[in-house]
Order: structure tokens, then C-alpha cells, then sequence
């Protein structure tokens, strides 16, 4: 039997990416899987492929928080409860500090960081109610710096923080709280990046793999992967982590 048969996802920044891939992953192992996005046509068109047991697309702000309860609501009404929530939403507004516009930075913490604040306490609520959860938030290597991004190093950082702290509140009521931190990964995000530094896609991803102890980039899948691991129930006992995913960069 699948391992997460008969429970029920939430992905946000779930039309494209390493949201995508998550979904499908979760849906393969029998989940079901709404994906919220601000791009609603596109959350929509990926859950239409899914696969699963049933899948639903929503537009949603998460930085907005009459957004944020009325995609949880209509989650709940229609596939009637919430097992798994994945923050995943995230944007990039990467310059050096001296030349960042206050709203570059205020628009990357309120989507990270606001964001996965507003999605887990509306989440919690009914995971409280039937005594289980499993909240996953992406972070990154950029947790620990990373040049130009200051903003998106403070928000990644920040969510390993709130995830330590969910974990304490949380954990009584049989909620795991636990942060994956991927490292390099093809994504338009990483093909943006790129661009910002005058090089193409080909050659940032082969400089990077070059760096990475294992040779080569991330893929989505490889942190759907392991998100997948802290949905399930195996990961009852892991709580409070970060998990980097980063093919030994860090080492």
C-alpha cells in the first residue's frame, strides 16, 4: 500500500518547480494533493496530471492572510482534511545590500516567511483536531549567506528558526515540524539567477556541479524526494531538522 494513502497535501508554489515535483511525488504514494499557487491556471493544470487518489489546484497569496484561510477552507470542504503541508512558495529579488529597494526585501520575507507563518497556523488548526501533521518548509543553502541575497538568505534562515519552534509547540499534539534545505537545482529560479550574473544556464550549472561533491546539479525530484520521507509515517520520530539536500556541498 502506498505510504501515504488516505491522507491529504497541501503544496504551495505547487504549479511548477520543485512544488510540482513534490506533488507528484506525494500523489504517487497516495496522496491526496492541492497545489496553491498566485498562477491558479497553472496550479490547475498540474493537478489535472497528477494522478492520485484526487488533486485540486487553488490560486492563492500566501502572504495574504484572507487568502491563506480561504484556500485552507476550501481544501478542507473539498477533500475533508489536511495531513501534510509544504511550504514551498518562493520568490528571488537578489541584489547587493546597498542597491536593495526596501520592497525587494519585504516582498521575499512576506513570501517566505509571512507566508509559511500564515499556511501553518491555518494548517494547524485541523491537524490539532485529529492529532497529527507533518509541516515541511523549504529553506536553502543560502540559509548560511550567499552574496546578493540577503534578503533570501534572512527568510531561509528564519523559516529554520520557526521550524524549531513549531516542533516545541507542536509536537504534543502529533505534528512533526522538520525544514528541507536544497542546494543548487535546475529551476527557473536558478536560470534567473544566471541571468543576473551574465552567464547561461549551461555554464552556471556546470560550475556548480563541479563544486558539488557528487558532480552534478539538484533536480527537483531530488528534494521531492526527500520531502516525501518527512511526510510519511516513517518520520515520526524526526522532528525540529533541517535537512540539507545539496549533494554534499556543504561538507
Amino acid at each position: 500500500m502506498p505510504s501515504l494513502q488516505g491522507r491529504v497535501a497541501v503544496v504551495t508554489g505547487g504549479a511548477r518547480g520543485i512544488g510540482a515535483a513534490t506533488a507528484r511525488r506525494l500523489a504517487r504514494e497516495g496522496a491526496a494533493v492541492a497545489l496553491l499557487d498566485l498562477d491558479e491556471e497553472q496550479a490547475a493544470a498540474t493537478a489535472a496530471v497528477l494522478g492520485g487518489p484526487s488533486s485540486i489546484g487553488l490560486g492563492c497569496d500566501v502572504a495574504d492572510p484572507a487568502s491563506v484561510e480561504a484556500a485552507v477552507g476550501q481544501v478542507l470542504a473539498e477533500l475533508g482534511r489536511l495531513d501534510v503541508l509544504v511550504n514551498n512558495a518562493g520568490i528571488t529579488r537578489d541584489n547587493l545590500l546597498f542597491k536593495m529597494p526596501v520592497d525587494d526585501w519585504d516582498a521575499v520575507i512576506d513570501v517566505h516567511l509571512r507566508g509559511a507563518f500564515l499556511m501553518t497556523r491555518a494548517a494547524q488548526a485541523p491537524m490539532v483536531e485529529q492529532r497529527y501533521g507533518r509541516i515541511i518548509s523549504l529553506s536553502s543553502v543560502s540559509a548560511l549567506g550567499n552574496r546578493g541575497q540577503a534578503n533570501y538568505s534572512a527568510a531561509k534562515m528564519g523559516l529554520q528558526g520557526l521550524t524549531r519552534t513549531l516542533a516545541m509547540e507542536l509536537g504534543p499534539f502529533g505534528i512533526t515540524a522538520n525544514a528541507v534545505a536544497p542546494g543548487f537545482v535546475v529551476s527557473e529560479m536558478t536560470d534567473a539567477t544566471a541571468r543576473r550574473l551574465g552567464m547561461s544556464t549551461a555554464q552556471l550549472r556546470e560550475q556548480s556541479a563541479a563544486v558539488t561533491p557528487v558532480r552534478r546539479v539538484g533536480h527537483p525530484d531530488d528534494i521531492a524526494h526527500a520531502i516525501c520521507f518527512l511526510a510519511g509515517e516513517e518520520a515520526g520520530f524526526v522532528t525540529g531538522q533541517t535537512l540539507y539536500v545539496d549533494g554534499g556541498r556543504r561538507l
